[in-house]
């Protein structure tokens, strides 16, 4: 009988506006993988664009209690992925996580959320963003997209670039220390939009691109993180994870257009699981 692949997922719970861990522990568990969640803070609403006075509380404290715990029971995970964290003091609890449960057979990868649109999220810093830097270092993939780019590297934001462009950011990023920077939301022109990735071990870079919908809906970003790190997890090549991410993010958008509300309150990406079930099987 074969084992399970197992995830833990580190990042929060937005218990309304679909992302973090309510977009995560679905799509991950529904591409056969036992996924193991740690989560970092409970929102009554995530922090982005239109939603006000939501309610914070923070986990940090029993992030390390858990991490004992399961370190006693000799918990093994085959990735090791998060999203959004909320403190300095947890992205360095987080690197400790790292430092306990990374094996030479595991995959580390970090979604650095930092903001999106130009913008950094509603409290982070500067200060914080250098805490981020360090953590990507220790990691094998990070999927930031332009905004995120931006402000790792610490260079102007832009929306106009070209695929020189594009290469040239990949190999800055992967110099912060991860193996293969993946940047998501990427787009030439009008007409199409998707990922590229810069694989740092092997010189190689990787373009996945299908049409492009010029509507911004908030959690696809992790939509697509979560796809992606299942995909790794699962054992599909840096292609195959590009494509398939790509392809069900798109899925999910086209899903949410004739059922939408308001675009922060995320895609309708539980509408999409079946189809993601039928490609995780034909890979």
């Amino acid at each position: 009988m074969m084992n399970m692949k197992k995830i833990v997922s580190i990042q929060d719970i937005s218990c309304f506006g679909k992302c973090s861990l309510t977009v995560a522990l679905p799509i991950i568990s529904a591409m056969g993988i036992e996924t193991a969640v740690i989560p970092t803070a409970v929102l009554s609403t995530h922090t982005g664009e239109g939603f006000k006075d939501y309610t914070f509380r923070d986990l940090t404290s029993d992030i390390p209690a858990i991490a004992k715990h399961w370190k006693s029971m000799d918990l093994k995970f085959d990735a090791l992925y998060t999203g959004y964290l909320g403190s300095m003091e947890q992205v360095q609890i987080v690197s400790d996580f790292f430092d306990d449960f990374s094996t030479k057979d595991n995959y580390i990868i970090v979604d650095p959320v930092l903001g999106d649109a130009g913008k950094l999220y509603a409290g982070f810093t500067q200060e914080f963003v250098s805490e981020m830097k360090r953590l990507c270092a220790k990691a094998d993939f990070i999927m930031p997209n332009m905004t995120e780019v931006a402000f790792l590297l610490g260079i102007p934001y832009t929306e106009t670039y070209d695929e020189a462009y594009v290469r040239d950011v990949l190999r800055r990023l992967a110099a912060l220390g991860c193996k293969v920077p993946v940047i998501t939301g990427v787009h030439f022109d009008d007409k199409q939009q998707g990922a590229a990735a810069y694989d740092s071990v092997n010189d190689k870079y990787y373009f996945s691109f299908d049409k492009n919908v010029n509507m911004r809906f908030h959690g696809t970003g992790d939509i697509f993180s979560s796809v992606f790190s299942g995909a790794c997890a699962l054992g599909m090549d840096i292609q195959q994870c590009l494509d398939i991410a790509v392809k069900f993010t798109l899925d999910c958008i086209e899903a949410t257009i004739p059922n939408m509300q308001e675009t922060w309150y995320g895609s309708c990406f539980e509408l999409c699981l079946g189809k993601l079930i039928e490609y995780v099987n034909k890979r």
